[in-house]
């Protein structure tokens, strides 16, 4: 049984992951990915192999560390072999974690349309066609940055938490701020689904994923630690290769 790592760096925090085959059996979030939190990963679990992605800063450190202990390690960047086709017009700007999460719901629901909504810091919208290949999508503001933007860009407007109460209709200046935040996402999520073949499947993730997923009026499949799944499937299938 060999073990895999996938560590995903993203804006605001890193979700790592460890792996028997397909299976997850650690699945952690840090504010801060530190040696720390490394060194104790590598003496808990007889990690063989391990794939690193950031969208922020980039961590030789960690790299190091993992190549010193003896895991087979590897960096997702825009050179790396997919078991999906890119047809993006400006693959060297598309977003390491857009690849991972398109391949992770992919690996689930292989021959059928799908669309990956990873709603975090950002939210990324990403299709993927039935037969493997991702041909784009969008991005958007997510909750938090929203309301942020709402407070920074007026005079009035207070900074609230994006959790709470979501009316259809507020009634206060707080609860009509949430509900314009968050069911400005879910009907941009309804959009997007109604473009799509009837028998598309709708793969929820990121830290909102959950939460929006449940305030849906069709059926989605959330998968915690999306990315990290895709992250996964992509190390997996370099091993193979």
């Amino acid at each position: 049984m060999e073990l895999s790592l996938t560590i995903d760096q993203g804006n605001s925090s890193a979700k790592v992951a460890v792996w028997d085959q397909s299976t997850p059996t650690v699945l952690a979030n840090y504010e801060a990915l530190t040696d720390d939190v490394i060194s104790n990963l590598i003496a808990r679990y007889n990690i063989d192999r391990a794939i690193y992605s950031s969208v922020a800063e980039h961590h030789d450190q960690l790299l190091l560390m993992l190549q010193q202990a003896g895991i087979r390690t590897m960096e997702l960047n825009r050179l790396t072999p997919l078991p999906i086709a890119i047809d993006y017009s400006t693959p060297d700007t598309l977003g390491v974690d857009r690849i991972a999460a398109a391949v992770g719901a992919w690996s689930l629901h292989r021959g059928r349309e799908i669309l990956t909504v990873d709603a975090g810091t950002a939210i990324t919208y990403d299709r993927v066609t039935a037969d493997g290949h991702y041909i784009g999508g969008n991005i958007a503001p997510g909750i938090g940055m929203r309301l942020k933007a709402l407070n920074q860009f007026t005079v009035q407007l207070p900074l609230i938490s994006g959790r709470g109460e979501v009316r259809l209709w507020g009634n206060s200046t707080e609860s009509a701020m949430r509900s314009g935040a968050v069911n400005g996402v879910l009907a941009e999520i309804t959009y997007y689904r109604s473009k799509l073949p009837a028998d598309a499947v709708i793969v929820m993730g990121g830290g909102w994923g959950y939460e929006l997923s449940q305030k849906l009026d069709f059926i989605t499949d959330y998968q915690e630690g999306l990315v990290n799944r895709g992250l996964n499937e992509i190390l997996i299938y370099n091993e193979n290769i």
